[in-house]
């Protein structure tokens, strides 16, 4: 288990951009991660992944406007979000593509208009 850290959250208007990482305390080199969110009263979901092999799936929500993303020699895993919508409003998490270490604090993304 790693510890991990988001940052990168903020208050937007609706049609801007924002890109959150995640460093982990270890390598995440040979490590299928994600990002998750979570909103009040809706379950926390996945909403992109990324395999160690360099597979990436994206949720239908939030597929072409997000992309994940790695830096191996930072123990990074980053998150870019475009085209940001009042509905991705939520905290945002990083962990194992299935699920979970313990959680970080997350970052909070509020777009707003």
């Amino acid at each position: 288990q790693l510890q991990l850290v988001e940052s990168g959250g903020d208050l937007v208007q609706p049609g801007e951009s924002l890109r959150l990482s995640c460093v982990a305390s270890g390598s995440l080199r040979w490590i299928n991660m994600g990002w998750y969110r979570g909103a009040p009263g809706k379950r926390r979901e996945l909403v992109a992944a990324l395999g160690a092999d360099g597979r990436t799936d994206h949720a239908d929500a939030v597929k072409g406007r997000f992309t994940i993303s790695k830096d191996n020699s930072k123990n990074t895993l980053y998150l870019q979000m475009n085209s940001l919508k009042p509905e991705d409003t939520a905290v945002y998490y990083c962990n194992t593509e299935v699920c979970c270490w313990p959680w970080g604090q997350g970052t909070q993304v509020t777009v707003t208009s």
